[in-house]
């Protein structure tokens, strides 16, 4: 507990010179920014200096609506202030400097996307917002104001403002399927409150355990943050305060993904387990941050390997047979054989039988239901991907 387990840096952080990843070399961590600038106002909200549920006005009162919006809803996505920077690369306009009340003028005084509270919508506009309340309330520039309550307290000791400069690692981007390009730099004040810090593994890790342990903050202000924020009809947005809220291979987990020009990141914790994967990556776009995070977090709750594997290959054997309209009952229940009936075995074989052998048998989930443990698998073709799912009891019957 309160332990960085492992650290490991692999492939390049320079491609010329080439140049090898290592574990204290900084990342740039893109919107896993937001988790910081929420908490910065949640400290101020913890001296009494402001409330969540204070409206914009207060700080900024020439914004659009700002007397409905609240800094909740600017925290949560739900404010309907438009978004500046929807595309998932760099717009020709982003290359030039730019001020924070610049990104205000063009897109938090126009209309809003929608009404306060009815939507979810990502914005990095929000954050640029919540940004400069923090300056405007502390009297403070918001990277000084997080050195002082968040990275000193947490011995981050090795935090860059990327806005105003560069990563240890290099940034690139591919087109499609062609080689590596060095990406281009976002022009300073871009990202602001919203993308703009960098910093080894480490160092992220560092505040997930704080957050686990909940150290840092006083526990209603992480209940705060991880707390999933409804719309005004009660549907939920799988969203706190900058931060994802959602249920993953079982368990919860707070989470958050990071994309600016050159970088990818994931951040994923598992509160109540008391465990985190941070993957920090310089290449843009890329899916392999977030790919292996999930297969990090799958290890973490995984039974032992040969139990696994010796499931999954019963689970293959009895698809097969379903293939051919056989079961082997011995395996089943008394209800469940009760559900195979010959024509239930009929539609299975002359629905199923065609497809031939698959390319690809694979388990994706483990869950425990009503003292059964399900787990499902993914019965990939190369048109088509089926889900398969069996529900287990603790005597081994399906």
């Amino acid at each position: 507990s309160g332990r960085i387990a492992y650290v490991h840096a692999y492939g390049n952080a320079r491609l010329e010179p080439l140049t090898p990843a290592r574990p204290e070399m900084s990342y740039s961590i893109g919107s896993n920014s937001k988790q910081f600038t929420a908490a910065a106002i949640l400290i101020l909200a913890e001296q009494h200096k402001l409330s969540l549920d204070d409206p914009v006005s207060r700080f900024l009162p020439t914004l659009t609506r700002a007397n409905e919006v609240t800094i909740r809803e600017l925290l949560s996505h739900t404010s309907g202030y438009q978004d500046y920077w929807p595309q998932d690369y760099l717009p020709p306009f982003m290359l030039t400097a730019v001020s924070e009340d610049q990104i205000l003028d063009r897109w938090a005084r126009k209309p809003l996307d929608f009404d306060p509270g009815t939507q979810w919508q990502y914005s990095n506009t929000n954050f640029v917002i919540a940004g400069l309340i923090v300056e405007r309330v502390s009297g403070m520039p918001l990277m000084a104001f997080l050195h002082k309550y968040v990275f000193t307290p947490l011995d981050m000791q090795n935090v860059a403002n990327v806005d105003q400069g560069n990563a240890d690692a290099t940034g690139y981007v591919r087109f499609a399927l062609g080689p590596s390009h060095v990406a281009p730099k976002e022009g300073k004040g871009w990202l602001f409150a919203a993308a703009e810090l960098g910093m080894p593994a480490r160092e992220l890790a560092k505040w997930d355990i704080a957050m686990i342990g909940q150290t840092l903050l006083r526990p209603s202000s992480y209940k705060e943050m991880q707390t999933e924020v409804l719309l005004n009809n009660g549907l939920g947005t799988q969203y706190g305060l900058g931060l994802g809220i959602k249920t993953e291979l079982g368990h919860r987990v707070v989470r958050h993904g990071g994309e600016i020009s050159g970088f990818t990141s994931e951040n994923v914790v598992f509160p109540d387990e008391g465990m985190a994967v941070v993957v920090l990556t310089n290449q843009d776009p890329a899916n392999a941050a977030p790919d292996i995070a999930h297969k990090i977090s799958e290890f973490l709750f995984a039974v032992d390997k040969a139990t696994q594997e010796k499931k999954q290959r019963q689970a293959r054997e009895i698809y097969e047979k379903l293939q051919h309209g056989q079961i082997d009952r011995a395996l089943f229940t008394d209800n469940a054989n009760s559900y195979f009936t010959e024509e239930t075995l009929r539609d299975f074989s002359t629905s199923l039988g065609p497809l031939g052998p698959p390319r690809e048998f694979v388990q994706t989930d483990r869950d425990d239901r009503g003292g059964m443990t399900y787990r499902g698998y993914k019965v990939k073709y190369e048109n088509r991907t089926l889900d398969l799912w069996i529900r287990e009891l603790p005597g081994g019957k399906i």
